[in-house]
């Protein structure tokens, strides 16, 4: 986690749902085809989070356009993805400053996890703190060959204030959730990929192409089916055996009443390629 004021920048962000510009100071959006790309961008701090950035993040999640199939978070810069919460504005914070600090971030996290698109972590260095609750709020992490992760807040006299201690667990055992959490030690790239906080680890430039390229893959497929996947996935974690599997079976049955499920299987039946209209 790192101190330090962020510098003030405006980006605009054209809201297709709202057919209107958008002001961000440290948010850059972008649009390729179907795929959405947020950079947090506030390099003079490392890219980390205050009140503003979650703001504008949360503001940034609610105009998502409409077309869009897969969201890419990244950082600006080749340092840091997001190296934390801003410690200058934590440190005078108070209990009932800090649970409402804790809450908002918790709270913007828990939209990017339960967004009804793929979301794809494009971690591009530094994921401490609050970065790394971030990464861990996105279905796929993907990172650079200089990444390093770690949860540090108790070397500052915190715990994870962005579900942290839960979502680390989720990802990496509680075992080793608790070492790494205990400790607020950094791990790199190689050992985040061996206990199964990220999925592939690539060198710095092949970074977003990578990432690009996978969410171009998941846009191929039928937009509803993976909406439809990643609730079945986010609802069952925590569900007994029979409840998931009843759960997936209701989900399963929903799918074969779109338009999706006929093109595609027709699509199959017949060599052709289907066309995919969410509906």
């Amino acid at each position: 986690m790192f101190s330090g004021h962020v510098e003030k920048k405006s980006y605009i962000c054209k809201s297709k749902t709202q057919n209107n510009h958008r002001m961000y100071e440290y948010i850059k959006i972008s649009q390729t085809g179907a795929v959405a790309t947020f950079t947090i961008s506030a390099p003079k701090s490392l890219n980390a989070l205050n009140s503003t950035i979650l703001r504008e993040l949360d503001d940034a999640l609610s105009h998502i356009a409409p077309d869009v199939r897969v969201l890419i978070l990244t950082g600006d810069g080749e340092k840091s993805f997001v190296a934390g919460a801003d410690i200058s504005e934590m440190a005078g914070l108070n209990e009932a400053d800090g649970f409402a600090f804790g809450k908002r971030g918790a709270d913007v996290f828990r939209r990017i996890e339960t967004l009804p698109i793929p979301v794809i972590a494009a971690v591009n260095g530094f994921a401490l703190g609050g970065g790394c609750e971030l990464a861990m709020a996105c279905d796929i992490r993907l990172c650079s060959n200089n990444a390093k992760f770690g949860q540090p807040e108790v070397g500052l006299g915190i715990i994870p204030g962005f579900s942290g201690t839960y979502r680390l667990a989720k990802l990496v055992g509680m075992g080793m959730a608790k070492q790494l959490i205990y400790t607020g030690r950094a791990i790199r790239a190689d050992e985040a990929l061996r206990i199964g906080l990220v999925n592939a680890v690539y060198e710095p430039t092949e970074l977003l192409p990578a990432a690009m390229q996978m969410a171009e893959s998941i846009c191929a497929n039928a937009p509803l089916a993976v909406a439809y996947a990643k609730e079945c996935i986010n609802a069952e974690y925590d569900l007994p055996a029979d409840e998931a599997i009843a759960y997936e079976n209701r989900m399963f049955g929903r799918c074969f009443a779109t338009q999706d499920q006929k093109n595609g299987m027709q699509a199959f039946l017949t060599k052709g390629k289907p066309q995919f209209q969410g509906k």
